[in-house]
């Protein structure tokens, strides 16, 4: 009787080993979900704040950091722009920096929108880009290009209310009169906006296209 009484405790041991749930394993993050996470840095609520009171349309992207030097920091995706009478519509344009953003908010708008309607007699309908992001060093260097932070855009052409449509590579040089002279001054206009602003005048490379960078210099081609 005794001997049962003390085998019992040790069955009774094992059933609760073996018959009990285990405990899930924890899961662990890859490297790139890690480090999708919102910035809480002040300066980027502030950015955004001056987004929105500028009307623009706009979703806050998480950070995201690629390796290599290249990154989504502080970014946000462009819907569309205010301009004085309407919205401006986009085209091709991926994540770019918040501060990028607000500038080319205010160059749409001043620079480019009343340019439009000051010089051409219509305002603009969209704003035409080869894009923003884009993992890649600066051509026939090895040092990043700006786009590899998302702190740059290519915008290549315009589309008028009218109807017209006027691209750098058509029109720089091949256009109307006030086609050419409407792109070289909203090209103008970038420079006082941008620390870097390359064109058709800079190299082959831009022929097609205007270069605008959020940089710490003060670089216009």
């Amino acid at each position: 009787m005794r001997r049962h009484l003390l085998i019992l405790p040790l069955v009774a041991t094992l059933s609760a080993c073996i018959g009990s749930p285990q405990a899930p394993a924890p899961t662990r993050k890859t490297a790139h979900e890690a480090t999708r996470t919102f910035s809480t840095s002040p300066a980027y609520g502030q950015c955004l704040s001056s987004l929105s009171a500028q009307h623009v349309s706009y979703q806050p992207l998480p950070d995201q950091y690629f390796g290599n030097g290249c990154s989504n920091v502080n970014a946000v995706r462009l819907s569309s722009l205010a301009s004085d009478t309407a919205s401006l519509g986009l085209t091709n344009l991926g994540p770019v920096t918040c501060s990028m953003a607000t500038g080319f908010a205010g160059w749409a708008r001043f620079g480019v929108d009343r340019a439009a309607e000051q010089i051409l007699g219509s305002r603009i309908a969209r704003i035409e880009t080869f894009g923003s992001y884009n993992c890649r060093n600066v051509a026939g260097t090895s040092k990043r290009s700006g786009h590899a932070t998302a702190n740059a855009i290519d915008v290549s052409g315009f589309v008028l209310d009218d109807g017209r449509r006027i691209t750098v590579l058509n029109d720089w040089n091949g256009g109307t009169p006030a086609e050419k002279r409407f792109l070289r001054v909203v090209h103008e206009s970038a420079c006082k906006r941008f620390g870097m602003v390359l064109g058709p005048d800079y190299n082959s490379a831009h022929t097609n296209h205007f270069h605008l960078e959020a940089s710490g210099g003060s670089y216009c081609r």
